[in-house]
């Protein structure tokens, strides 16, 4: 049975988007990896172009529609035990699916080959989603700080009262994490590479195929959109480990922004509210209550990520020879995880951050009643401003187009200020 995401909230959407890490996400990566790689042969001239056409229409058969991808997903789950990988079957499957061409399908490739070029495939679409979603949270945590630049707050250290800051200043730390784990997810997403090498990284089954192994496998590469590495990764695993960081760095990110939500809308606080949807935040027991379930949801992915991420790098640790034996296998549920909990949290926490409701009074009276004597915010809002202009916030209009197509501001890669900017106060994007 497809996984629907019983157990993990926020996962299903429900507007026919699907889930980019679902098991039939899985399956459709790995089909068309091996697509591409007739493809490929194809474009090199080692089989007719029609040839391809017939694969792709044997894999679009299989995995036809959602009941078709789930069917198929659920046979090769129960005949991956046998082999210990889902390629073997759902080769089997597609070979049988066009007997004509079975030879030319996987020619020259390994399991490992198309697994980890199928999981690049769902890590690359999941990287690109969290990606854009981080975009819309990062231009609503700019406006806030924009807004709120100047608007006093208790600042809180060791969950003590500390000394006055701004709501505004809080919310720029929120825009810097956010901007710095965007970034990041960016750069990573876009050099997943293709993973290739054959039986042992040898290639000696592709050169079968042909004198220039290399220009079949870069048409490959040309096929999926994917980099070409110099050599095969089969046990070099930086890409994965690179991948699981940045996932793990959103979610990180997002938990911060959560933790302090969490706080903001405690009882006797009062300074921040979740938006409002019909039955969010919704009780089984207590009616009265409006559960902030958004930034619940975010700091179960906070909790949930670093273990997942410490799953991928010991696997790394531990391969082995040309082929880990167990520690590949352990990569893969942790690595689908892992970018749900990305996808899902980014979705969410840009849903949080443009409609979060903000009560600058009430932060007032709770820095008044906990410093009484207390004056002035320091620099805080200075911060701010410097905040705003390494991400490419300080020009009006930048919030939108930021969002939309990830322009920044000279320094934002860097989260340095742009040489000889001025600490001024900027307008609401």
């Amino acid at each position: 049975m497809r996984d629907a995401g019983l157990l993990f909230p926020g996962a299903a959407r429900g507007d026919g988007a699907g889930d980019l890490t679902d098991d039939g996400a899985v399956l459709r990566a790995l089909l068309r990896a091996e697509v591409a790689w007739v493809r490929a042969q194809a474009a090199t001239g080692l089989v007719p172009g029609v040839t391809a056409d017939a694969v792709a229409e044997a894999a679009g058969r299989l995995a036809g529609g959602p009941q078709g991808a789930d069917a198929l997903a659920q046979r090769v789950a129960v005949a991956a035990a046998a082999g210990g990988n889902p390629v073997i079957p759902l080769l089997a499957a597609l070979r049988e699916a066009v007997p004509e061409h079975a030879s030319t399908v996987h020619a020259g490739l390994t399991s490992q080959d198309v697994l980890d070029t199928a999981l690049v495939l769902v890590l690359r679409d999941a990287a690109a989603s969290a990606t854009a979603d981080l975009g819309r949270a990062c231009a609503a945590a700019a406006r806030l700080a924009r807004t709120h630049r100047d608007a006093p707050a208790l600042g809180r250290t060791l969950a003590q009262a500390a000394v006055p800051t701004t709501l505004g200043a809080r919310f720029a730390g929120w825009l810097a994490g956010l901007h710095a784990a965007r970034v990041f997810l960016a750069d990573v997403g876009g050099v997943l590479p293709l993973a290739y090498g054959g039986a042992a990284g040898e290639l000696s089954g592709v050169a079968r195929l042909t004198d220039d192994p290399f220009a079949l496998v870069d048409a490959w590469g040309a096929e999926l959109g994917l980099p070409v590495p110099p050599g095969p990764w089969h046990t070099t695993r930086t890409p994965l480990t690179r991948a699981a960081a940045a996932l793990a760095e959103t979610c990180a990110a997002l938990g911060h922004v959560a933790g302090d939500v969490l706080q903001g809308t405690r009882p006797g606080v009062d300074e921040l509210r979740e938006p409002a949807a019909p039955g969010r935040g919704a009780s089984s027991a207590m009616p009265h209550k409006r559960n902030p379930v958004l930034s619940v949801l975010l700091r179960r992915s906070a909790v949930a990520a670093p273990h997942l991420a410490a799953t991928v790098q010991t696997a790394a640790g531990l391969a082995a020879d040309e082929r880990p034996d167990g520690a590949w296998h352990a990569e893969w549920p942790a690595l689908r995880d892992l970018a749900r909990h990305a996808v899902v949290a980014a979705r969410l926490g840009a849903e949080l951050l443009e409609g979060l409701e903000v009560d600058a009074d009430a932060a007032g009276r709770t820095l008044r009643a906990a410093l009484p004597d207390a004056h002035g915010v320091g620099r805080a809002p200075a911060v701010v401003d410097r905040v705003l202009r390494a991400t490419g916030f300080a020009a009006p209009g930048t919030a939108a187009t930021y969002a939309a197509t990830g322009t920044a501001a000279t320094g934002a890669a860097t989260g340095t200020a742009a040489p000889g900017a001025a600490e001024t106060r900027t307008e609401d994007a």
